[in-house]
């Protein structure tokens, strides 16, 4: 399966890339293929629909690596209880074909205990770009937020948390995809 990871914050050494990180050899060594899109390193010109940005390499790639996506992650930092502006711009790019039937899997990373309402955001915009949201969701705050030198979450509980939903997101996207076929 072909997952692409969104990674929407714009800080070097975002907890919730370090996060997507991990997840992302979670899902390489269950055989999947993911790509990675990060928005700090691949930034994109702010979402204008009066001007035509087709020709920037970054928009292109980001419109590519989501519509051959079989299944989608999207990550944020939790800012003032929403999403961060640079994911937001992103999604503002997609169109309800780059989502339209196939699972989405929200991760938020939060200053306290947890940011849910990044991800109820983030259900929201999925729902109108016709996606499917995972049943499961992950939510990253306080001392979860601590990673050993492998990149990988020092609460043991919160790592389980991140196999069970990374789990459920698999099931969705292969259910999803047989559906299709």
């Amino acid at each position: 399966m072909k997952i692409t990871m969104l990674l929407g914050s714009n800080r070097n050494q975002a907890t919730s890339t370090t996060l997507m990180k991990y997840m992302k050899t979670i899902l390489e060594d269950r055989g999947h293929t993911v790509h990675i899109f990060d928005l700090y390193k691949e930034p994109l010109p702010f979402y204008n629909p009066d001007y035509d940005m087709e020709e920037d390499a970054n928009v292109i790639k980001l419109k590519k690596l989501v519509a051959e996506a079989d299944g989608i992650i999207l990550s944020t930092p939790e800012y003032h209880g929403s999403i961060s502006g640079v994911l937001k711009n992103a999604l503002d790019y997609l169109e309800q074909y780059h989502f339209a039937g196939k699972a989405v899997l929200p991760v938020s990373s939060a200053g306290g205990p947890i940011g849910v309402h990044s991800l109820t955001h983030l259900q929201t915009i999925i729902r109108s770009l016709h996606g499917v949201n995972c049943t499961e969701w992950i939510s990253m705050g306080g001392n979860q937020r601590e990673f050993n030198a492998q990149n990988e979450p020092q609460n043991g509980a919160f790592k389980q948390r991140v196999g069970h939903a990374i789990s459920h997101f698999e099931k969705l996207a292969n259910a999803l995809q047989q559906v299709s076929s």
